[in-house]
């Protein structure tokens, strides 16, 4: 059966780099405008999974992400990491001496500020990385190149004039990919859960303290405001282990006798870190 993948962006995106990465070269890569479209075509069957964007090394978390992870009932079936690279790509026949505008997304033109203030280009923003690159092509202009993922030059056709441009090595985005059922268990789990507490003094550390006295380690916690009511917040948390282990199951059931809420976003194999000088992490 051939796999379908719906990911955000223009082909050639980052994410659809992930997927490929993650999936193999035979997969279907289904591009949607939004987030929420994302969701809306897993859940409705229209395609197999979905890989989302979750946080970026440098630049945090995406927080819509989390949001909508609270509003659909998808469970994540793995976790990618993948190397954020970018190349300066242009219309064949032009040379790197040419070029003195470059189109891209503002946090493209950010992370590779250096570059461009080296080569004393003009950051032009463009709404999308890889839309800059398609665009280029539908609509060439003169002494103009596009800062792209690699993969969006290789599929419109453009020349690559540099290669590893970004500012800083250590660019790393961590996506999740969702489905409908809980995936196989493997040797190394991680879980995501999602909870509230009641408002009281010591409620944030009595939960905690569910995973610290079983001795389970935490990978992440972040709070977001919960929509509708102010000063009111969801707690975002990652912990190793898969929640049928008996600590976590453990540690789990205590949290639901303390908690408010509690919602249980998925255990799945945690991503293991490869070559990074090949770009990407794989799970």
């Amino acid at each position: 059966m051939t796999i379908s993948v719906a990911f955000q962006g223009v082909a050639g995106a980052n994410s659809e780099a992930a997927i490929r990465a993650h999936f193999g070269e035979d997969v279907i890569a289904q591009p949607c405008e939004t987030f929420n479209e994302i969701f809306r075509v897993v859940e409705s069957g229209a395609v197999t999974y979905g890989m989302l964007p979750i946080e970026n090394s440098l630049a945090g978390t995406v927080a819509q992400s989390y949001e909508l992870l609270m509003d659909y009932d998808l469970r994540i079936q793995a976790e990618v990491i993948l190397r954020i690279r970018y190349a300066l790509l242009a219309v064949p026949g032009t040379k790197l001496a040419d070029v003195k505008r470059v189109r891209s997304h503002p946090q493209a033109l950010a992370q590779c500020g250096k570059y461009l203030k080296r080569h004393g280009f003009e950051p032009v923003v463009w709404f999308d990385t890889a839309g800059s690159a398609r665009d280029l092509v539908t609509k060439p202009e003169p002494n103009t190149a596009a800062l792209a993922p690699p993969l969006a030059g290789k599929l419109y056709g453009l020349e690559t004039l540099e290669e590893g441009i970004e500012d800083e090595s250590f660019n790393f985005t961590r996506f999740f990919v969702l489905g409908h059922d809980d995936p196989p268990r493997g040797d190394r789990a991680k879980t995501s859960i999602v909870f509230s507490v009641q408002s009281r003094p010591g409620a944030l550390h009595e939960i905690l303290g569910e995973f610290a006295t079983r001795g389970i380690n935490l990978n992440k916690i972040e709070s977001k405001p919960r929509p509708n009511r102010p000063w009111q917040y969801w707690f975002y948390l990652d912990f190793d282990g898969h929640f049928e282990d008996p600590k976590c199951a453990e540690a789990l059931l205590g949290v639901l006798r303390r908690a408010a809420l509690v919602k249980i976003l998925g255990s799945y194999p945690a991503a293991i870190q490869a070559n990074q000088s090949e770009g990407q992490v794989l799970s």
